[in-house]
């Protein structure tokens, strides 16, 4: 067997912009993690309750979706660089507020949301510029390897934050925590210098500064041709997007299936709970909170080193459907994990956590796949507004989550709602696929 089909491919990295985004991103994920793991900690010691963890997804939600949207349509009117510049420094300031506020130790929980918030607003216009700038340096055929690679990254940085974090939060507290997400962030802020200028594309180009082959075209899918016009950034733009996007029932699918395997399957705002009370865990950090909330990371970044196939899958709807099934099954078993848990930390949390893993190798190639129909068959007119919808899709999925499971879990427990959760995805998928049986039947070959 030839090893380089079987690891990840790593061609994407010899375009030299590429590469140094790739490379900073391993260190600002890293510091982007600390703060999602100190956020709820810090907010669970302040309040004991599950429910104002919740509270997170609903302050988050709200400045995803409004700065998403609109963020995307910055994207296709703007300077693609210069967004990301403007972004990176609000991120950073961000992050400098949540270490004022631990460092002067006030304790406010609403100050904590607030600041968390301002965080989201930032990242929901950077994350889809991101995303829209990826088909502007590489080719088509590559950006399926690239978006594994920057997965992979994700949650590699989703492995040392938590277990970092959680270690570091009884030792150090909460500030230290936040003041290296600031720092950390300055990486990501030269590989962005660095860029050329990426305005919006009028026509189709060739990639920037791309080292490889030419691309190889993807069919588009049906009524791509429908692309909205140029308009000044507002309301009607996003609308335009989403006019765009209803021509596109395959593409309009792939955030349906991830809607439901987010905020039905995502357990995340429970971890300080479930340490604490299934595993036996302190307050504040502790192994068992560490691991919970580096679990699906690790799982994620096992499969994104072992992904070297995923360029070679051409039924895309089918694989995305099968591998969020998948999602909701390790979900569902790590709920039943929990539930026999009981106070004892072993031996259910191994199995708990590889539970968790192995829903998130699931997620991350679902993500590639769906992220890859979505960068190759978009006009490049609307691309940005798209990359705004799978933004507030993504980010904002495990947010209603969060609200959703906080506060069931404060009337119903941790482990019944995670269990329910977990088997309500899978329920779901066939009743997806029945609507729009087009997107099981996608072939990236010929866009039908």
């Amino acid at each position: 067997m030839d090893l380089r089909s079987v690891f990840a491919d790593i061609r994407p990295l010899r375009n030299d912009h590429f590469r140094r985004l790739w490379t900073a991103n391993i260190i600002t994920v890293i510091g982007a993690q600390l703060t999602v793991v100190a956020v709820p900690a810090q907010i669970y010691a302040i309040t004991g309750s599950s429910g104002y963890v919740g509270l997170t997804g609903l302050f988050g939600l709200v400045p995803l979706v409004v700065f998403g949207l609109y963020g995307g349509a910055l994207a296709d009117h703007l300077d693609r660089r210069t967004l990301l510049l403007i972004t990176t420094v609000g991120l950073i300031a961000t992050a400098v507020g949540f270490w004022a506020q631990a460092a002067l130790a006030l304790s406010n929980v609403w100050i904590l949301l607030g600041l968390f918030s301002i965080q989201q607003a930032f990242f929901a216009v950077n994350q889809p510029t991101r995303s829209a700038v990826l088909p502007l340096i590489l080719p088509v055929d590559l950006l399926p390897a690239a978006n594994s690679l920057s997965f992979t990254v994700m949650m590699a940085g989703g492995i040392a934050g938590p277990l970092v974090g959680g270690a570091l939060i009884p030792v150090l507290g909460y500030s230290w925590l936040y003041l290296l997400d600031a720092l950390s962030l300055l990486a990501t802020f030269r590989a962005v210098w660095l860029l050329p200028r990426l305005a919006r594309a009028s026509a189709p180009a060739d990639p920037v500064g791309d080292s490889s082959a030419a691309p190889a075209g993807a069919a588009p899918l049906e009524a791509a041709e429908a692309a909205p016009t140029r308009r000044t950034p507002g309301f009607r733009s996003v609308l335009d997007g989403f006019v765009y996007l209803r021509g596109q029932p395959i593409l309009l699918m792939s955030f349906v299936v991830d809607i439901i395997a987010m905020v039905f399957g995502m357990p995340r705002a429970l971890f300080p709970e479930i340490a604490q009370v299934a595993f036996g865990g302190p307050t504040q950090g502790g192994t068992a909170f560490a691991l919970l909330f580096a679990a699906i990371p690790i799982g994620a970044v096992v499969g994104g080193t072992l992904s070297g196939w995923v360029s070679r899958v051409t039924r895309q709807g089918r694989a995305v459907v099968l591998l969020i099934c998948a999602w909701g099954a390790g979900i569902a078993a790590f709920g039943v994990a929990v539930a026999v848990a009981g106070g004892r930390p072993t031996p259910w949390l191994v199995p708990a956590v590889a539970c968790l893993a192995a829903a998130g190798a699931a997620d991350m190639f679902s993500a590639a796949f769906r992220q890859a129909m979505l960068q190759g068959a978009a006009a490049d007119e609307v691309r940005g507004r798209l990359q705004g919808v799978f933004t507030v899709v993504v980010a904002g999925g495990p947010r209603i989550a969060d609200v959703l499971h906080g506060g069931a879990a404060d009337k119903l427990g941790a482990a019944p709602v995670t269990i329910a959760g977990g088997l309500l995805v899978i329920a779901l998928m066939p009743i997806a696929v029945a609507r729009v049986p087009a997107f099981w039947r996608y072939d990236v070959r010929t866009g039908l």
